[in-house]
C-alpha cells in the first residue's frame, strides 16, 4: 500500500477499509451510515455496526440545530475537546461543558452528588434547542432525561453514549423513552471518543463534507 503521509489520504483510506468491512444488510440511511463510519474510525470497533441506534429524526434534528447556530452541551471536557469547534463556530455555535465550573464543583460537594448531575441542572437555560453530547457520565444522561420528563428542557438532539458497567445501559434505555431525538447504543460500550465522533460526523454533514463519503 505504501506509506501514506497526507492526513486526508489516511482518513480516506481508513473509511475505504471500514466500508469494505461493514455488513451488507445495514438498514441505515446514507447520513446515518456516515455517522457510524466515523464512530468506527474513532474506535476501530466494528461492533458498533450492530448496536448504534438512531431515532428516526436524529440526523435531521441534529443538522437543523447545527445550521441554526445552536450550541453543543457536553458532560465532560474529554468530549468537549474532541469536538470540531472550528466547524461548529462557523455556524455560530459553541461547545459548552460545565463539569469543572467552580459553582458546579462547590454545589456538588455541598449536596454530595456527582458533578455531572449538577452540571446538567446548571445548563438548563442553555439546553433548549441545543445538542447534548454525553460520552462519559451515566449520571448526566439520567439527570438530562429527568429534566426532559419534567418539561424543564427540550434539546434538539441527545447523543447519549456513556460508557461503563454501572448505569450506562440503564441510562441509554431511559433515553429511548423520553420523546427526544437521540443517537445511542445498546451496550456498556461508548465513551468520550464515541460522543465526539458522532457530533463531528453531524458537523461534517452540516457543512457538506461527508455527503459523498469524503
Amino acid at each position: 500500500m505504501g506509506r501514506l503521509l497526507d492526513p486526508q489520504k489516511i482518513e480516506d483510506k481508513s473509511f475505504e477499509i471500514i466500508e469494505s468491512l461493514l455488513p451488507t444488510d445495514l438498514k441505515l440511511t446514507q447520513e446515518e451510515r456516515q455517522v457510524l463510519r466515523r464512530v468506527i474510525h474513532a474506535t476501530t470497533e466494528l461492533g458498533y455496526a450492530k448496536e448504534l441506534i438512531f431515532h428516526p429524526q436524529a440526523v435531521e434534528s441534529g443538522l437543523r440545530a447545527i445550521r441554526q447556530g445552536k450550541d453543543v452541551i457536553c458532560d465532560v471536557d474529554m468530549v468537549r475537546v474532541g469536538i470540531n469547534n472550528k466547524i461548529l463556530s462557523g455556524f455560530g455555535g459553541k461547545v459548552i461543558c460545565l463539569i469543572n465550573d467552580d459553582e458546579v464543583v462547590k454545589e456538588a460537594r455541598q449536596l454530595k452528588i456527582a458533578r455531572a448531575i449538577v452540571a446538567m441542572r446548571r445548563a438548563v437555560k442553555l439546553i433548549n434547542g441545543a445538542i447534548v453530547s454525553i460520552g462519559n457520565a451515566p449520571t448526566a444522561l439520567f439527570e438530562l432525561c429527568e429534566l426532559v420528563r419534567k418539561g424543564k428542557v427540550k434539546p434538539s438532539l441527545i447523543i447519549g453514549v456513556p460508557v461503563g458497567f454501572v448505569g450506562a445501559q440503564e441510562a441509554k434505555k431511559e433515553l429511548l423513552s423520553i420523546g427526544i431525538p437521540y443517537v445511542t447504543n445498546s451496550s456498556t460500550k461508548g465513551g468520550s471518543s464515541v460522543a465526539a465522533a458522532i457530533t463531528n460526523a453531524l458537523l461534517k454533514l452540516a457543512e457538506g463534507g461527508d455527503q459523498k463519503g469524503n
